[in-house]
């Protein structure tokens, strides 16, 4: 029972550690937690579109795989260096924060319809959206062979949650992700999760 839900677990860790970092799209999502505006939409829209371009990426991965069975060194080679260097920037803001939190203040905005085309921008606007979902958790899903689509249910799992926390937990997490120090330890788990991945897509490569 437990090696069935490993790629599960593994997904969802590798999920959580590409959405946890200070960017746009977070910001965002807590920015309108915080003030309690279109905070369903925004949530939902944040998970259904991480979900769909995950499946994106573990079908058009796999496919390659199954067409190339050569391609899993090189996607174990890309997808590795891709973590290792995202768990190296991660490391980098550890040892050198910026300094600041997450700021949540400024302007509404100011209806349902602007805050849904905003999240819609941020979200498939965003190249940083496409190497994590579509080509990062898809290179890491095909390790999985057979088991690829578990790993990127797991991912996509971990979406969901971590944007129903941040959009509806955002009154008791404003505070607290208002301190630097809090972003810093979220990093420093993001860096350990993303270079032992990384370094283990490039030893099995």
């Amino acid at each position: 029972m437990t090696s069935a839900f490993a790629p599960a677990l593994a997904g969802f860790g590798t999920g959580l550690s590409l959405i946890v970092v200070i960017g746009a799209q977070n910001a965002f999502v807590l920015r309108q937690g915080v003030r309690r505006d279109a905070v369903l939409a925004v949530v939902g829209i944040c998970a259904l579109s991480d979900a769909l371009l995950i499946a994106l990426g573990v079908g058009g991965v796999g496919a390659v795989v199954v067409a190339w069975p050569a391609a899993l060194t090189v996607v174990g080679w890309i997808g590795g260096a891709f973590l290792l260097g995202y768990g190296a920037l991660a490391a980098r803001r550890v040892v050198r924060p910026a300094g600041t939190g997450l700021e949540t203040a400024g302007g509404a905005t100011g209806s349902r319809r602007r805050a849904v085309l905003t999240c819609l921008a941020l979200t498939w606007l965003n190249p940083h959206v496409y190497l994590d979902t579509v080509f990062l958790v898809g290179s890491v899903a095909a390790d999985h062979g057979p088991a690829r689509w578990t790993f990127g249910v797991g991912a996509a799992l971990a979406s969901v949650c971590w944007f129903a926390a941040l959009g509806f937990g955002a009154r008791l997490l404003g505070r607290f992700l208002a301190r630097p120090a809090a972003w810093r330890v979220l990093d420093a788990l993001v860096a350990v999760t993303m270079i032992v991945l990384g370094v283990t897509l490039v030893a099995g490569a």
